[in-house]
């Protein structure tokens, strides 16, 4: 069920457009437009890399104390159910 809001936000996200102004590096651009790539499209996609990359950083940040402690858990008291295992 989270998956479904998960994509229904993205879908919801790609619905509009904004009208930005950047800057890109000029024989960047010359190329792309010789080979036909859609800018905007292409810089969309490389700022939603970014955007995640960037998501998962301030996570792993917000939770690194919730890690560490689950980390040292287990080391202290082993997998929970693992002699339910069978490998």
């Amino acid at each position: 069920m989270r998956m479904n809001a998960a994509l229904r936000k993205t879908s919801d996200r790609r619905g509009t457009t904004a009208a930005t102004n950047v800057s890109l590096d000029a024989a960047l651009v010359a190329e792309a437009k010789q080979l036909r790539v859609n800018i905007s499209q292409a810089s969309n996609r490389g700022l939603e890399k970014a955007v995640k990359k960037a998501r998962a950083e301030r996570w792993l940040e917000e939770n690194r104390a919730a890690l560490d402690s689950y980390n040292e858990w287990i080391e202290a008291n082993g997998l929970p159910l693992e002699k339910y295992r069978l490998f």
